[in-house]
């Protein structure tokens, strides 16, 4: 039955009735306008918000040219605050200046003890990149655009994976210091021009309305619209940023971490965890593994390097097109059939695993392949429109460092397990360990079907109410919103 969701028992803000009604007309305009937006349509008036979101999402390259899960770690906490009170064009500059510094460690580095401290250095700015490009991405541009800027977070991290492991492959034939100096070095290519770039980008609108700076929202929405647009969708767009934000602040006693697990929000967060925890329990643990059994089938080192730069080159590939797959399919159904194809190829390499041939083991790294172009098609890229658009706004940072955080805490768990698994001189459990992650698999599925809401061609206000409301996950896409009911919120409540 299809479900009409309104605002009713939602609190009322106290204005005055003239700014109230001028606010509504303006907000509901903006809003049905936003809606209505093709994408060429969006391109073309939003062309700089594309620009400037892929831009600070570039970020990301560095990211997935190396990784150091501790400092990283720390790298997210520290990210949920700076953004806060400091906006993200600060804080992406700060830490690209930090980026330049720390690179110094590791590149001169003489002991593993100061090679390690350089990575966790490293791996600091690297955490407060992976949440605040995704945040900025998806809060700069329109509904229709966010599932293409955001994915594209995911092909930047694929990118640097490529950088990564062609710099590897090309620094092989070296047999002194410069074939582990080489790699770090060429990490000194990106902050310059990133941090230049920083400091000509816009601040997020959103952002500045959290922190009261309405002015500075006008400009920013100024130079992230096209140049014909009026200073009264600006204002439009204003009012519904401040509207959203109100409300959401009427609804949470504050943006806190705590407040993450309170409430409504509670499920949001849930939903963040899950979503980024399945990222690597749906299989991803076992990708990496492609190259090792491909070697144990008797393929050379060279050949085994190259195979490994085309599995790499999947994560860019795979995300050009999951932006085609997004728009028809949908988040949520795009996700789930990614885990179920994972579900069946990791049972495939578990049943290999009990046939001892070269030709089985050959077959395992096939699979391994398919499995991860499926990877980089469903999962991998989709999980960023889906872990940025759940939170509520004021909380938007302060979940996905959540969700991040717990993300790390698994693949720490991925990173100690895993290779127990697959060596033979350890669990020996080889290309069974298939059937492991097949049933990490299978529980990621349950879950989503049940509790994975799908959040295409919804907005930011259409999402707040179908949370509030208490939607079922599998009713989200069907039911409906009254878009009207979103702002009926500014009336005075003493107009009666």
């Amino acid at each position: 039955m299809t479900q009409i969701v309104t605002a009713t028992n939602a609190p009322t803000l106290d204005v005055g009735e003239a700014e109230a009604s001028r606010l509504v007309e303006l907000a509901k305009a903006e809003a049905e306008a936003d809606s209505k937006l093709t994408i060429r349509q969006a391109l073309r008036k939003y062309k700089k918000a594309v620009f400037w979101s892929l831009f600070l999402s570039t970020s990301l390259i560095m990211e997935g040219f190396d990784l150091a899960i501790c400092g990283q770690v720390l790298g997210l906490i520290v990210n949920g605050f700076c953004q806060d009170y400091f906006g993200c064009r600060k804080t992406f500059m700060f830490f690209m200046v930090w980026m330049v510094l720390a690179i110094f460690i590791p590149f001169f580095s003489t002991t593993p003890e100061l090679l390690a401290a350089g990575e966790a250095l490293c791996g600091i700015p690297w955490g407060v990149f992976q949440t605040l490009s995704t945040t900025y991405a998806c809060e700069i541009v329109p509904t229709v655009l966010r599932p293409y800027v955001t994915a594209y977070v995911c092909m930047c991290w694929g990118a640097g994976n490529v950088i990564a492991s062609v710099a590897v492959r090309a620094c092989s034939v070296l047999t002194n210091q410069w074939a582990w100096r080489i790699p770090y070095g060429l990490q000194w290519i990106w902050p310059v021009p990133l941090f230049i770039g920083g400091y000509f980008a816009p601040e997020s609108p959103w952002n500045s309305i959290r922190r009261g700076r309405y002015e500075e929202a006008r400009k920013n929405l100024a130079r992230l619209r096209a140049p014909d647009t009026t200073q009264e969708e600006i204002d439009a767009t204003v009012a519904y940023i401040d509207h959203t934000t109100r409300l959401e602040k009427a609804e949470t006693s504050g943006a806190t971490f705590i407040a993450c697990f309170q409430g409504t929000n509670l499920r949001r967060t849930e939903i963040n965890c899950v979503t980024w925890m399945a990222q690597i329990l749906c299989g991803n643990a076992l990708l990496n593994y492609a190259v090792v059994f491909l070697q144990n089938a008797g393929w050379s080192q060279d050949q085994t390097f190259n195979i490994n730069i085309a599995l790499r080159s999947c994560y860019v590939i795979g995300g050009i097109i999951s932006w085609f797959l997004m728009v028809r399919v949908g988040r949520a159904d795009l996700y789930i059939g990614g885990l179920a194809f994972m579900f069946a190829c990791l049972i495939a390499i578990g049943g290999l695993g009990f046939a001892h041939s070269n030709s089985a083991t050959l077959a395992v790294g096939i699979v391994l392949v398919i499995q991860t172009l499926c990877n980089m098609i469903t999962v991998g890229p989709v999980c960023y429109p889906l872990v940025s658009e759940t939170p509520s706004g004021r909380l938007r940072y302060k979940t996905i460092v959540i969700g991040r955080f717990v993300y790390q805490l698994t693949q720490i768990f991925n990173n100690s397990v895993t290779p127990r698994m697959v060596s033979s001189t350890s669990w020996n459990w080889g290309a069974k360990a298939g059937f492991f992650y097949a049933g990490t698999n299978l529980l990621c599925l349950v879950w989503c079907i049940l509790r994975l809401p799908e959040t295409k061609d919804r907005s930011f206000g259409e999402i707040d109410l179908l949370f509030e409301n208490k939607v079922p996950a599998r009713k989200f896409k069907h039911t409906k919103v009254d878009r009207q009911c979103h702002f009926v919120l500014f009336r005075n409540p003493y107009a009666e």
